[in-house]
């Protein structure tokens, strides 16, 4: 047991583990890595999905791209740093932030209280979505009762696979990522993919998906989005709300959502009226 082991260190090398442990690996990211440190790395490193269209995804290149990396490239440019982009899913989103291997999350994050509690959340929140259903067309589902009984693809991580299995009685099974859930149901191993809304609609953009895939069912659990940084950087959570706040007042992300074929959503307009007239 880990306990029993620490007792049998010696005083001098718990000393020489904790002096070791206090040390940040070259090229990481850490809490204590405010903005003057960013500033100093001349890079900002960022989390973000790359299996997510259009909020974050491969091109033809392998670059990430999509509406998430946009939203990091403008902080970048607004630390006047380079941009770095780490490929995360949401079974270690959360994990790379906190082992320091990102500054920043912008990684279509839930906002959610247990969250909350081990990473600093970016207020105001950047964006709210709600989760559907990626249904074939010949399914026939046309309401989440209908689910009942029935195996759907989901993502590992995702707060509300409880909340479906629990409320419509799905048989959730899990994958990582949204590639792999995806695949699944294209072989037949499922009856559809639970996931946020916003990114099903961008993966009907594609025609192969458009041909045999619907949103047949009303999304549910709207839930805002969050982007954070680790505990104790402060000075880089400001500097990301100010811009937040800006990307509101300006109508940026609204302009996003255009960009990448997203309808614009209720939160991302409502947002912009209230703080286009803001003067501050």
């Amino acid at each position: 047991m880990r306990l029993t082991i620490r007792t049998l260190l010696s005083t001098g090398a718990m000393a020489a583990l904790a002096a070791l442990s206090s040390v940040a690996l070259p090229g990481r990211a850490a809490a204590a890595d405010g903005v003057d440190a960013i500033k100093t790395r001349g890079t900002l490193i960022v989390g973000v999905k790359a299996d997510y269209k259009p909020f974050g995804f491969r091109d033809p290149s392998g670059a990430i791209i999509g509406l998430e990396p946009d939203l990091a490239a403008d902080l970048a440019k607004r630390l006047g740093v380079k941009l770095e982009l780490v490929p995360v899913v949401s079974a270690n989103r959360i994990e790379f932030l906190q082992q320091g291997k990102v500054d920043l999350l912008i990684a279509t994050l839930s906002d959610k209280p247990e969250r909350r509690r081990v990473v600093q959340a970016i207020d105001p929140n950047y964006y709210s979505d709600f989760v559907n259903v990626l249904l074939p067309k010949s399914s026939g589902i046309t309401d989440w009762a209908q689910l009942k009984g029935k195996p759907v693809c989901a993502t590992s991580g995702a707060w509300y696979n409880k909340d479906v299995a629990r409320t419509y009685g799905a048989e959730i099974v899990a994958f990582d990522g949204s590639e792999k859930p995806l695949f699944a149901l294209k072989q037949g191993n499922c009856i559809g993919y639970v996931y946020d809304q916003s990114m099903l609609q961008g993966k009907l953009l594609d025609d192969d998906w458009k041909a045999n895939y619907a949103l047949p069912l009303k999304g549910i659990l709207d839930a805002p989005w969050m982007m954070a940084v680790a505990q104790g950087n402060t000075t880089l959570q400001t500097a990301v709300e100010d811009a937040t706040k800006d990307w509101m007042k300006t109508g940026f992300i609204v302009n996003e959502e255009k960009k990448w074929g997203i309808e614009p959503t209720a939160y991302s307009k409502a947002m912009h009226e209230k703080y286009k007239n803001a003067t501050n």
